[in-house]
């Protein structure tokens, strides 16, 4: 014998039950089949709906009956062959009649009781039921209905009536012993006390319903027939990128089942798995597809077999010194609990034995914390326990898996990459057996939690990394025409996917949770929203992704203002913005600090020679204990540009504009010529060599005339630079004399930092730098005889791109 079960969705309208009986037609029978139906989509809830408006007495009742009625009478239409249908139809409408009779007796009392709703909710299953069985008569398939009242016996426990299995297998042995026919279609859900009455198995209760069957028939297979082809190893409404589960153990389903996975209804599978029969769970909307086969263990892909969460947790603490040592605390707890029909979800108990911890559903809470605090009222009194305390708005993760147990590391795994999210976790519990880890978390990173778990667990040749762009211009610009050449490299060599999900710049700004396509990226930032800042950020932090990294290609103090609120939220930030790190050295401190504290990273490589590893390579030299003893830079590529082409018979203003031109200077080249932004990446370096220096601590020797950097903008300052063109021939010449070379050199020594125009002759490395290059040399413990040096290319807005790609790209590896 075989079992099929039959959801909401799978005989939800009439093409949905023409796709049931096409299944059922095309299907190889061992014997008889049986067919367990849920009642059409919705209509449960229509009919819980009805009732409880009749016990307020409330008339609205009457209009959802209708439509409940016109929507199963439509069905008969529309399944049957006219000259079929006026008996149909008469049959529909006598159960309909009844139901109507039921909501009427119960308005006119103004009381609900569970009995009464049970007999309300059977109605679903038992038209949905009762229309297949002729359906598959019409269509020449030997078929009959049975009440399921009859087969499945219960207490009186209305709303969740427990089992008699006993009596229940001999009912439904009895029956299909003496049956021939082909199918036998039954109502799921519901069943009958001892005397008789409407009892109903809990929402979901269809798939118990099956598995009852299954169980006392010994069939060789139980079929659950769903809109979706089987278990995923996540929740893929949440995880776009879970996939189906092809096999699975019963325990690893009934934790993933009891955890929130919602393809299968937790108690369906105790019965069957005591018989060893297989649950194999389908599409009706795709048949052909594989499914999920639940059965004994086999061999495993993933350590993993999935993941799972549970919405709206409350978590309820007691504690006090009053427990330690002192046994039935415990046993107390949960009798109170037990006494308020509270279930409990999740369990955990610090080994001090100071507290213990519970997780419950929200709607439990209230009545939970009533009971226990009546339970322990002495103790609370005489101050040897505390009152109950209550946290809400939580969830629950979990990772389910046999094969856990054999992996080394499961639970580092999951919490590291739950550390690196921000995504704080408020208990754990995890069971000897090792089939299951479960983390309660804040229910607004659920979302989050279970992409970050999925991709760690599942995901082992791609991570995603989304990323948020506030500045789109020469640097911002290059930045995402390089992202878009790369992203076809980046997936299949370093298994990466970068999205663009937010593009700003000083006047738009554009949101796209799927991804900002590169190819026509301005176009859709000049279809977005005006440029907020604080907009801006409120919405990348409730979307709340994985991996996220805020990037600021800008040069304000306002955007750089902000690094602090991403960072707190766990939210990687990435900057060739200088102002922030050469800041007062509280606040360069703070986000420092920050990044460590929220497992986020904040990267600058680009402060100080835009794409050269000039930081990194400082990083590596501090890291591995070595010591700076002295620091030697030239640190503008706009200076050394201006002074490489500033040679005889040169006019300097005109240097400068060039400079500006080609993109070397600042939008405002009194930054560069002024000694500010060297001056700027000086202090950065010497910070991130364990120095505490301010910008008021750098000497700078100013190599431009006195008032020339007081004018009120930049074509003034232009016009400084060609009053005093003596000036600058002046410098010039007196290094040509003397046979060296204009360099604007920053050093830092024992403490101390200064930036000047310095002439260095043909002996020293700055000599021979040429074009925009940038050079430092390190003079450390282990490089002291010769000065470590890096050297290349320190401006312009391509290398600046390529080292906050490389920066964007390093949060994540």
């Amino acid at each position: 014998m075989q079992v099929l079960k039959f959801g909401g969705t799978s005989v939800g309208s009439t093409q949905a039950i023409e796709q049931v009986c096409q299944i059922v037609a095309n299907y190889k029978r061992k014997g008889t089949l049986a067919l367990v139906v849920s009642a059409m989509s919705g209509t449960t809830d229509k009919l819980i709906q009805c009732g409880q408006l009749a016990g307020l007495q409330q008339e609205q009742y009457k209009s959802l009956l209708q439509e409940i009625e016109d929507r199963h009478l439509d069905t008969i239409r529309g399944l049957f062959p006219i000259t079929m249908q006026s008996s149909l139809l008469s049959q529909v409408k006598k159960q309909l009649n009844q139901l109507e009779s039921l909501c009427d007796g119960i308005f006119q009392v103004g009381e609900l009781s569970a009995r009464s709703l049970d007999k309300i909710m059977s109605f679903g299953e038992l038209l949905s039921s009762w229309m297949i069985a002729e359906k598959l008569k019409q269509l020449g398939i030997s078929a009959a209905w049975k009440d399921s009242r009859e087969l499945i016996a219960t207490d009186a426990q209305f709303g969740h009536a427990l089992v008699d299995f006993d009596t229940t297998d001999h009912q439904v042995t009895s029956y299909f012993q003496h049956q021939n026919a082909a199918v036998v279609v039954l109502p799921g859900f519901i069943a009958a006390s001892a005397g008789k009455e409407t009892t109903t198995l809990g929402r979901g209760g269809s798939d118990y319903t099956a598995a009852i069957v299954a169980a006392a028939m010994d069939a060789s297979v139980l079929e659950i027939w769903t809109d979706v082809s089987g278990m995923m190893t996540a929740d893929p409404r949440l995880v776009p990128q879970a996939i189906p589960i092809p096999r699975i153990s019963y325990e690893e389903a009934m934790e993933l089942s009891h955890f929130g996975a919602k393809v299968i209804y937790p108690p369906t599978i105790q019965p069957v798995m005591n018989r060893r029969i297989p649950i194999w769970i389908k599409n009706t909307f795709a048949a052909d597809d594989y499914g999920t086969l639940i059965q004994d263990n086999g061999e495993k892909t993933f350590p993993v077999t999935g993941i799972s969460g549970i919405q709206k947790i409350a978590l309820l603490t007691l504690e006090g010194s009053g427990m330690v040592g002192i046994p039935g605390f415990s046993k107390r707890l949960f009798d109170a609990l037990l006494r308020e029909k509270v279930n409990v979800i999740l369990i955990t108990q610090s080994s001090s034995e100071h507290s213990i911890t519970v997780g419950v559903h929200e709607d439990d809470m209230l009545k939970a914390k009533v009971g226990i605090d009546s339970e322990f009222v002495q103790e609370i009194h005489d101050k040897r326990i505390e009152p109950l305390i209550v946290e809400k708005d939580l969830a629950i993760v979990a990772v389910v898996g046999d094969n856990m147990k054999n992996h080394h590391g499961m639970s580092g795994k999951l919490f590291g990459a739950l550390g690196r999210n921000a995504i704080n976790v408020r208990a754990i519990a995890q069971g000897s057996t090792e089939k299951n880890i479960s983390a309660v978390i804040s229910k607004n990173d659920v979302r989050k939690a279970l992409n970050v778990i999925h991709e760690v667990f599942f995901e082992t040749e791609t991570r995603q990394i989304n990323v948020f762009v506030a500045g789109t211009g020469n640097v911002g610009g290059k930045l995402l025409e390089q992202l878009q050449l790369q992203q076809a490299y980046l997936l299949k060599e370093l298994g990466l996917q970068v999205r663009i999900i937010a593009l700003a710049n000083s006047r738009k700004m554009r949101f796209s949770e799927s991804g900002i396509q590169l190819d026509n990226w301005k176009e859709e930032l000049e279809a977005g929203h005006e440029m907020d800042l604080e907009q801006f950020m409120q919405r990348v932090q409730s979307m709340n992704l994985r991996n996220s990294v805020f990037v600021d290609n800008t040069a304000s103090e306002t955007v750089a203002g902000v690094y602090s609120t991403f960072l707190q939220h766990g939210i990687s930030v990435v900057t060739c913005n200088k102002i922030a790190c050469s800041s007062e050295y509280n606040n360069y401190k703070k986000l420092k600090d920050l990044a460590r504290k929220f497992n986020a990273s904040f990267l600058f490589e680009t402060n100080v020679g835009a794409g050269l590893p000039v930081i990194n390579t400082l990083n590596d030299l501090i890291r591995s204990g070595d010591k700076v003893q002295t620091i030697e830079a030239v640190l503008s590529g706009s200076l050394n540009f201006v002074f490489n082409h500033f040679v005889n018979g040169a006019s300097f203003r005109e240097v400068v504009k060039a400079a500006q031109d080609e993109g070397y200077t600042e939008p405002d080249p009194r930054i560069d010529l002024s000694g500010k932004d060297v001056m700027r990446k000086i202090l950065i370096l010497a910070r991130e060599s364990g120095a505490v220096l301010e910008m008021d601590d750098i000497t700078n020797h100013s190599f431009l005339p006195a008032g020339s950097l007081d004018v009120k903008d930049v074509p003034a300052f232009y016009e400084q630079l060609s009053v005093h063109a003596d000036h600058f021939n002046n410098l010039l010449k007196a290094a040509a004399e003397k046979g060296e070379r204009l360099k604007f050199v920053a050093r830092y020594h024992n403490g101390e930092a200064s930036v000047g125009l310095q002439s260095v002759g043909p002996q020293h490395p700055f000599y021979q730098l040429e074009g925009k290059d940038n050079i430092v040399l390190f003079t450390t413990s282990r490089y002291s005889a010769q000065p470590l040096i890096v050297k290349g290319a320190g401006a312009g807005a391509d290398v600046t791109a390529s080292g906050i790609f490389a920066d964007i790209i390093r949060t994540v590896r």
